[in-house]
C-alpha cells in the first residue's frame, strides 16, 4: 500500500534524474568549483545532458558561473560553483524541552545559530515559536527568507504527529526522526565520520543509519527511532519486554537522571546534590557526567553502567549492520571514554568478533546541534533531488 510521504524527507527509490541531480550536485560541493567537463568525466554523464542540468540549476539559482578555467592553450572551460550567497537551508530540532535551529548555506557551510524554549501549549504554539526561529536565523545572518530555499525539522517519534501543524511554517519544509538527522549532519560535517556505512547512536532515542554513503530512513521514514516510554497492554507484553531490557525503550538519558535521583533518596552522599545546589529538580545529564568526571563514585558508576547497556545495544546493531563506524551522541558522549570504554568493552564481549574488530566507536563532533545540522544537510539533499 502506497504510504504517505507528504513533508517527510525523501524515503523512496529515487528516480534516475534525482539519481543524476544528487550526483552531479554532490560533486560540485565537494570540488568547490568544477567545469562541465570534468563533471562528465567523473559521472559518466555525456557532455550534453551535463550542460542541460547545470542550465537548470543555474535557472533555479543553486548554481553559479565563476569564470574560466586556467588554461595552457584553447577555449578555457567555464567552472561552476553552488550559490553560497544566494541559496540556503534551515535545520530545526524540536527537542522536549528545547528548540534548536541552524542555518547553512548550500555548500552545508554553518552560518547562524538560534534557539528557545519550547512552547508547553498548542501544536499552534510551538508553529509560532518557529517561525519566530527562522526569523531570528535570516537575522542573524542578513539572509532573506526568500534565499531560504528548504527547511528541515528532525523530531522524536512521540512528535510524529505535529507533522501537518509544522508544515505551516512556510517554506518548503520536511520532516524526519531526530537520529536520522543527527545520522546525516555527522556523516555530512564530521571529517572523522566521512565512511559509507554509519550508526549514529542518539543515545536515549534510537538510532539513525546511513548505508552506502545515503541516510536510510526505512519504509515509513522512522527507522531506528524507539518510543521513550512505552505502556504494555497485557501481563505477558511486559514480562517480554522484561525479558528483552537490552532492546526495549528506556527514559530520558538512558535512565542516568532517574536512576541519579533514586540513589540520592536513598541518602546515599554523592557530589551530585552539591552540583545540582541540593535541589532535585535540577539533576541532569550534565550533573551526573559532571559528577563523573570528578571521580564521584555513584555517579561513575551511573555513567559506566549506562555505557555497558547502551553497548549492549550498540553490539546488536553492529551485528545487524555492520558498519564502518558508529557515532554516540545525544549529551552521554560528553563523560568521554568514562561512557565509550564501557561501550567498547561490550561491543567486544557481545558483538561478532569480525564485526567488533571492524567498527570504530567515536563520540558526537557536533554534540547538540547534531540533529539541527543534520535536518538542514538533509534539506540541502532534498534541494538537490527536486532541482
Amino acid at each position: 500500500m502506497e504510504k504517505n510521504r507528504e513533508g517527510l524527507f525523501s524515503h523512496h527509490a529515487l528516480s534516475d534524474k534525482e539519481r543524476k541531480n544528487l550526483t552531479i550536485l554532490e560533486l560540485i560541493r565537494k570540488e568547490g568549483r568544477i567545469s562541465r567537463a570534468d563533471i562528465s568525466k567523473v559521472t559518466d554523464i555525456n557532455i550534453v545532458s551535463i550542460s542541460n542540468y547545470v542550465k537548470k540549476f543555474m535557472d533555479e539559482n543553486i548554481v553559479v558561473e565563476t569564470g574560466p578555467d586556467v588554461s595552457s592553450g584553447g577555449r578555457r572551460a567555464e567552472l561552476v560553483e553552488l550559490n553560497t550567497k544566494g541559496a540556503y537551508a534551515i535545520g530545526i530540532d524540536v527537542g522536549a524541552a528545547k528548540l534548536r535551529a541552524a542555518m547553512i548555506d548550500i555548500s552545508l557551510k554553518p552560518v547562524a545559530k538560534a534557539e528557545s524554549e519550547r512552547p508547553a501549549g498548542s501544536a499552534d504554539e510551538l508553529v509560532t515559536a518557529l517561525k519566530k526561529l527562522v526569523a531570528d536565523l535570516c537575522g542573524k545572518a542578513g539572509v532573506e527568507k526568500g534565499a531560504v530555499k528548504a527547511m528541515g525539522v528532525g523530531v522524536a517519534v512521540n512528535d510524529w504527529a505535529l507533522r501537518d501543524a509544522i508544515n505551516k511554517v512556510g517554506i518548503g519544509t520536511y520532516i524526519g526522526s531526530d537520529a536520522a538527522c543527527a545520522a546525516y549532519g555527522e556523516k555530512k560535517l564530521n571529517a572523522d565520520a566521512d565512511v559509507e556505512d554509519l550508526l549514529y547512536m542518539y543515545s536515549d532515542s534510537g538510532c539513525g543509519i546511513v548505508v552506502s554513503g545515503d541516510i536510510y530512513f526505512g519504509a515509513g521514514g522512522t527507522a531506528g527511532e524507539i518510543e521513550l516510554y512505552h505502556e504494555y497492554r497485557t501481563k505477558e507484553e511486559s514480562i517480554f519486554a522484561r525479558d528483552a531490557q537490552y532492546l526495549r525503550p528506556w527514559g530520558s538519558g538512558i535512565c542516568i537522571t532517574e536512576t541519579a535521583k533514586a540513589e540520592i533518596e536513598k541518602g546515599v552522599g554523592t557530589t551530585m546534590v552539591a552540583l545540582a545546589k541540593g535541589k532535585m529538580e535540577n539533576i541532569s545529564l550534565d550533573v551526573v557526567i559532571q559528577a563523573a568526571i570528578g571521580r564521584d563514585e555513584i555517579a561513575s558508576y551511573i555513567v559506566e553502567n549506562a555505557g555497558k547497556n547502551l553497548g549492549v545495544r550498540i553490539a546488536y546493531l553492529v551485528n545487524l549492520f555492520n558498519p564502518e563506524m558508529v557515532v554516540v551522541g545525544g549529551g552521554i558522549e560528553k563523560a568521554g571514554e568514562l561512557v565509550l570504554g564501557p561501550i567498547r568493552d561490550a561491543v567486544k564481549k557481545f558483538a561478532f568478533r569480525e564485526q567488533a574488530e571492524m567498527v570504530k566507536i567515536i563520540p558526537s563532533a557536533l554534540g547538540a546541534d547534531a540533529v539541527s545540522l543534520g535536518a538542514a544537510s538533509l534539506a540541502v539533499r532534498e534541494v538537490f533531488l527536486k532541482a
